[in-house]
């Protein structure tokens, strides 16, 4: 069986109205953005995709990932669906209080009935990580195969706030005096009878602990993902942590070393907590998917996520060689049989059983898109592995 999630930016318009100029300032196509989604999330939900997904970001004016809160995308999903897990990925951490997270995702599990996932990143658009994270933390976004003194804080403030929500959602009462964060400030009076009779955490009239509220409905807490793990540090880290590792595309030679550590700091089968993202645009011939890919995704990439430094793990580690993204199964585009044929390659090639189907809305047209998404858990998936593994049933 293939587990089979669907991820978005989401994007606002089309390439055209994106080429307009300011359409993340638009209202109505906001309005017809939540439309689709929701179309589409259903459609997940009916075929049995596992989980929907979006990201953490601000300040796009551009009109690409206008999804400035995952959280509250995700409840707005979870109401208008059944089985289908809701996630972020990822939330960026540095730019958080990790308070404020713990509680929201623990709010989002409990309302959505436990079908809440937990997706931390670290954050690498300047313009706003920069601004967000002034008060947290006072550190910076980290572009892809950025390494240094930044690269380090960033990763400082990241993984601290993993652990102090972690310890949220898992011990009743927490204290943590760490580089970012006092839990709770020293010297806190509170001499609430209250606290005395029905709580706790209080020693000689001062706040000693505290504790966060709600706790998860899933135990201990819901599942963690990080996007897109591209380094062998991050990798590690995520294998010792016990977090499902999202790749994106990435040379083939760096898949497979990338799995076959994660397998080994684990202890874990390999492919086990490793999951890959890709480009999924089905149509029911070559021409046609290749046509929507070239218009929609391949734009929406070389014009937004290039300039970041996505495409830097593409070359091979050592010669620089390019692989055929195609052949390689590092998209997956085509008919129906084609798109078979690509994923059946890349099983061959790599254990992980776990797709995160890029669905790239607004710059692929609604109608397209939902046939596509379709197609992909109807006619392609099938045919290599039986068939979607849907979630499981709710606790």
């Amino acid at each position: 069986m293939t587990r089979a999630s669907m991820f978005y930016l989401p994007t606002i318009g089309s390439r055209t109205e994106i080429e307009q100029g300011f359409a993340g300032l638009r209202p109505d196509l906001y309005q017809r953005m939540l439309r689709e989604l929701t179309e589409q999330a259903q459609l997940g939900d009916e075929l049995g995709y596992h989980s929907i997904n979006f990201t953490e970001h601000h300040f796009h004016i551009e009109g690409f990932e206008i999804s400035n809160n995952p959280v509250m995308l995700d409840l707005y999903i979870a109401m208008q669906t059944e089985r289908i897990r809701v996630g972020q990925l990822g939330i960026v951490l540095p730019a958080e209080n990790p308070i404020r997270v713990a509680e929201n995702i623990a709010m989002l599990d409990h309302m959505s009935g436990g079908r809440a996932n937990a997706g931390f990143a670290r954050g690498y658009q300047r313009r706003w990580v920069d601004t967000m994270a002034q008060q947290a933390h006072g550190v910076r976004g980290v572009q892809p195969q950025e390494h240094g003194a930044v690269d380090e804080a960033n990763r400082a403030a990241f993984e601290e706030c993993f652990h102090v929500i972690k310890r949220a959602w898992t011990e009743d009462m927490i204290s943590a005096q760490g580089d970012f964060w006092r839990i709770p400030v020293a010297g806190t009076p509170w001499n609430v009878e209250s606290t005395t009779l029905y709580g706790g955490g209080i020693e000689n009239g001062e706040v000693a602990q505290l504790g966060p509220v709600p706790k998860p409905l899933q135990k201990p807490h819901p599942p963690i993902f990080q996007p897109f793990a591209s380094s062998e540090r991050s990798i590690r880290w995520c294998a010792e942590e016990g977090i499902t590792a999202i790749l994106p595309p990435l040379h083939p030679v760096l898949e497979q070393q990338f799995t076959d550590i994660y397998a080994e700091v684990s202890g874990r089968q390999p492919g086990e907590g490793i999951a890959l993202l890709r480009d999924v645009v089905v149509a029911p011939t070559d021409e046609e998917a290749m046509a929507l890919w070239m218009e929609g995704p391949l734009f929406g990439f070389t014009s937004w996520f290039s300039p970041f430094g996505f495409d830097k793990g593409l070359p091979h580690p050592e010669t620089g060689a390019m692989p055929d993204l195609l052949n390689d199964g590092l998209a997956l585009v085509g008919s129906p049989s084609t798109v078979a044929r690509q994923l059946e390659g890349l099983f061959n090639r790599l254990p992980s059983r776990w797709i995160f189907a890029w669905e790239w809305n607004g710059l692929i047209p609604h109608d397209k898109l939902m046939r596509s998404i379709e197609l992909f858990a109807t006619e392609v998936v099938p045919k290599v592995t039986g068939g979607l593994e849907v979630p499981a049933p709710l606790p």
